[in-house]
């Protein structure tokens, strides 16, 4: 299956890099066209002064809490051979999907046809919580990503998305837009290279960890608005990484393979929120107290200290910034969707939820609470569910005897 993947990538990948390429040429020449040079505010009569436009999405989307708005060209020429060679090594592990769009992904105009410019925005999600280090240093509670805190991500940025284009489109006699244009927004939605457009729009660089990184740190969203608009884009933002690499080397699983490269089979995001099945068993134990998400190659970037507080849409609900394992192992699947509602977590369903849960309390520091806890599950009807269990007892029973090992050697 591994193999199949990786060729079905690899012929892919071939194709894709002469399609985008052709595409690229075909964009410049819309783009000359367009008359996306015309920047200037004393334009002739019936010219749109483009340059004002972005000024004015940039006034609209600061109003709708936005902290950054960028402009980039519909155009991926140098970041599908990237893209490419990550899903050839197989790196993407059983996100099938990650090749079945790869050439949407690759082809911004076939999402929005004629598609000339892309707008990027950055929104916080830093929510006043409990301290995650501390969180993470107790194996008693379980850790939640800082981003699936609150409320589901993706209604909050489409939501202020579509009120953007809905101001522009409102706007559009005022600014001289007596063409019809089309626009669509995406919210980590659709097969966008977010960061890719974040990068050429001077929004944000791409970190050692693969994520969009700002001097104001990390914790953010990205989302767009690919448009026919011929926009001025703005200058690609620089690296400042420099020799850093506390992201490498906090990884708790060394999923990052090297600056810059993420395999996913070993992240611990990926573990939790994407694999559908069975947990690998040697990387159980690295996954600590993690039940959704990791955090851990953002916590430890300095750029980080200067992160501002996010948008109140993602304060914390129920709790989960600082919860027992057992309290969230009790819920029923009626209590799982009634309290998860509009979270972004609701979508892993309940037994994924469980099989996570069940490989912290396997982790976790032997008590009879949790002893009675996973003993409740052993009987589940989900085979899923019961083998990660019994994986969980076992570790436990073996913790329990470490000490008493000890003894008896001591004694």
């Amino acid at each position: 299956m591994e193999q199949r993947r990786q060729l079905v990538a690899k012929g892919v990948g071939c194709h894709l890099i002469r399609q985008v390429q052709g595409q690229r040429r075909r964009l410049i020449i819309r783009i000359m066209h367009a008359g996306n040079s015309q920047t200037d505010a004393n334009l002739p009569n019936g010219q749109t002064d483009y340059a004002h436009v972005v000024r004015r999405i940039r006034q609209w989307g600061q109003e709708l809490g936005f902290a950054s708005i960028g402009i980039a060209r519909a155009e991926l020429a140098e970041a599908t051979p990237r893209l490419m060679r990550w899903l050839a090594l197989g790196r993407h592990g059983e996100m099938d999907y990650m090749a079945k769009h790869a050439a949407l992904r690759a082809a911004p105009e076939r999402l929005l046809p004629e598609v000339l410019s892309v707008i990027s925005v950055r929104l916080p999600y830093w929510p006043v919580a409990a301290d995650a280090s501390a969180q993470l240093a107790d194996g008693e509670r379980a850790y939640v990503s800082r981003y699936a805190l609150g409320r589901d991500y993706h209604k909050t940025l489409r939501s202020r998305l579509q009120k953007l284009i809905d101001r522009l489109r409102h706007e559009a006699a005022s600014l001289g837009l007596a063409t019809p244009f089309a626009c669509r927004a995406f919210s980590d939605s659709a097969p966008v290279m977010e960061t890719e457009f974040a990068v050429q729009a001077g929004v944000a660089w791409r970190g050692k960890h693969t994520l969009s990184l700002t001097r104001e740190g990390s914790w953010h969203f990205l989302g767009e608005i690919y448009t026919t608009l011929p926009l001025p884009p703005d200058q690609a933002i620089h690296d400042h990484c420099g020799d850093c690499r506390r992201c490498l080397d906090a990884c708790p699983t060394a999923a990052i393979v090297a600056p810059y490269e993420v395999d996913a089979r070993l992240c611990i995001s990926y573990l939790t929120i994407e694999l559908p099945g069975t947990i690998p068993v040697a990387l159980r134990p690295l996954i600590g107290n993690r039940i959704y998400g990791c955090d851990d190659c953002q916590l430890c970037c300095p750029w980080n200290r200067f992160a501002r507080l996010g948008d109140a849409d993602f304060a914390v609900r129920n709790g989960l910034d600082a919860t027992p394992l057992t309290a969230l192992f009790a819920w029923s699947e009626n209590e799982f969707n009634t309290r998860l509602a509009g979270s972004a977590i609701r979508r892993i369903g309940h037994q994924r939820w469980l099989r996570n849960i069940a490989v912290a309390l396997g982790n976790a520091p032997s008590s009879p609470a949790i002893f009675a806890a996973l003993a409740a599950r052993q009987d589940d009807p989900s085979p899923l569910l019961r083998e990660h269990v019994a994986w969980a007892l076992a570790a436990q029973a073996g913790r329990h005897r470490e000490p008493l090992d000890d003894a008896h050697g001591h004694g």
